[in-house]
């Protein structure tokens, strides 16, 4: 049955509302603040918006001088994905290495400094954290993003993050639900799958969803996965399935629901981004995230025309968009409106990263182990990083060796024959090994096979999940390749 429009005017509006679009550069195009004062009421802000804090300070200053409450968005986990220190590694460990350390109020402490760090620029929704129970160990977006393996620990630090963050004021996005954990595929490329029962879902990945939302997370995102135990037709960020009648229904949420990165192929290679979004809105998604890669105005017109023209048409109901938009505005109003007082604003723990890192190191030795007192070679085996981490995020630990052991050189290594060019660019000079995820790469392991026969005084640092066996003359575990991961393995190495 066709719905009949209220009016242009506030359709378009409602449209536009529910879109959380990004742009380029580092002040905001004329064009999004046009489109604030004709309704968006969301802005995302990726690394290529991002220079100095100061400057984000002064570019979200402007976007509310068209819109006072506008929610300005960001992917600011901390550990690997970090936008606000995207050119120099960040100044947090991430959730593998909180859930390392296993301590409630560490996380708590570092989610609040970073949602303080966060409010001090002016972004008041952060699409973090990650509930995501890594159950696979061959999961290649997920990993260290995760706080690990176990059911509880992930709920428990989820539930201590979502608090520490909305104590600053900054809103909580709880993601990817219904899980992302079990995938062995990368929804930016493709449609993962999960074929397990609807009773391993409730008792596994479910588990810290429950746990945020019990929290107060104001967010929630979904994932562009497909579980044909809950639906076998479509992802959960498109079925109504997974996101009003489980979301919704069995789990009592009632805050924003908003998509993981809608041009991302999972979506956009199978439906199209107009005909996702769509399909989103409909299914009981409040918002839709944007930006990432498709960033100018014709992106936001050609979205707010097709939920436009499907509520015109009788496919998108307009009280459902309707319905969205008023949950958009009910969260910017609440970011408003819970601000932190001057008091928390001035509590600054600029070292409860440092302090984390240090404490989620973990240091296995094949024997006493002498620190490194002249200058090494840092050699990085360095996989492909997945889009979400980026390749503009420096990481390892040769800037934070060189720091102590002045002289040190680096270089980065792939492929068959990673091994043998490593042994010939390091010459005399102390080998540093520096995987992520070796567990993951073949090439990674043959590689360090062929170092440590060489070389049996290497030193191994794992900055990815920390599968394989420790090896090497001293084995470091940082649990992310945050830097100050990178300071707390180097502080090892020479040690300080």
């Amino acid at each position: 049955m066709t719905t009949i429009a209220r009016a242009t005017d506030t359709l378009t509006r409602d449209a536009l509302a529910v879109l959380q679009p990004g742009f380029t550069g580092t002040t905001a195009p004329d064009w999004l603040l046009r489109r604030l004062g004709e309704g968006l009421a969301s802005v995302a802000l990726f690394g290529r918006n991002v220079r100095t804090p100061e400057q984000v300070a002064a570019l979200t200053a402007r976007l509310r001088a068209e819109r006072e409450d506008v929610l300005v968005a960001i992917d600011e986990e901390g550990g690997d994905v970090t936008r606000l220190e995207v050119r120099t590694g960040s100044s947090f460990p991430g959730n593998l290495a909180l859930g390392a350390v296993d301590d409630v109020g560490l996380t708590r402490a570092v989610a609040a400094e970073l949602g303080r760090r966060l409010a001090e620029c002016g972004v008041n929704f952060n699409w973090a954290p990650s509930a995501d129970v890594n159950s696979n160990p061959d999961n290649p977006v997920i990993g260290v993003r995760s706080f690990g393996s176990g059911t509880d620990l992930v709920a428990r630090h989820t539930a201590a993050y979502v608090t520490g963050l909305q104590s600053s004021g900054v809103a909580a996005c709880t993601k990817h639900f219904p899980g992302h954990g079990d995938t062995a595929v990368d929804s930016h490329h493709a449609v993962p799958r999960i074929d397990v029962d609807a009773a391993v879902l409730a008792e596994r990945d479910l588990v810290p969803f429950r746990a945020a939302i019990a929290a107060g997370s104001r967010a929630v995102m979904s994932a562009h996965i497909l579980v044909p135990a809950l639906d076998p037709d479509r992802p959960a960020t498109l079925s109504r399935r997974v996101l009003t009648d489980l979301l919704r229904g069995e789990l009592g949420y009632d805050g924003l629901i908003v998509t993981d990165g809608i041009e991302m192929k999972a979506i956009a290679g199978t439906y199209g981004i107009e005909r996702g979004t769509v399909l989103a809105i409909a299914a009981g998604a409040d918002a839709i995230c944007v930006g990432g890669g498709l960033s100018d105005e014709g992106t936001v017109r050609r979205l707010s025309d097709a939920l436009v023209e499907a509520v015109r048409a009788g496919e998108l109901s307009e009280e459902r968009l309707a319905d969205a938009a008023d949950r958009v505005r009910a969260l910017a109003r609440w970011t408003a409106t819970n601000r932190p007082d001057a008091e928390a604003r001035d509590t600054a723990d600029g070292d409860v990263g440092l302090r984390a890192a240090r404490r989620a190191l973990r240091v296995t030795a094949a024997g006493e182990y002498t620190p490194v007192t002249e200058a090494p070679y840092v050699a990085a085996l360095a996989p492909v990083a997945n889009i979400a981490v980026g390749d503009e995020t420096p990481w390892g630990i040769a800037a934070e060796l060189t720091r102590l052991l002045p002289g040190t050189e680096t270089g980065s290594f792939t492929g068959p024959d990673a091994g043998n060019e490593v042994l010939a660019a390091a010459g005399k000079r102390r080998i540093v090994a520096v995987v992520r995820d070796e567990h993951r790469h073949p090439w990674m392991g043959a590689a360090l096979d062929t170092v440590l026969a060489a070389r049996p005084d290497t030193i191994v640092v794992e900055m990815g999940v920390p599968l394989a066996e420790p090896r090497g003359s001293l084995h470091l575990a940082t649990h992310g390749a945050a830097r100050v991961c990178g300071r707390a393995a180097a502080e090892a190495v020479a040690g300080v």
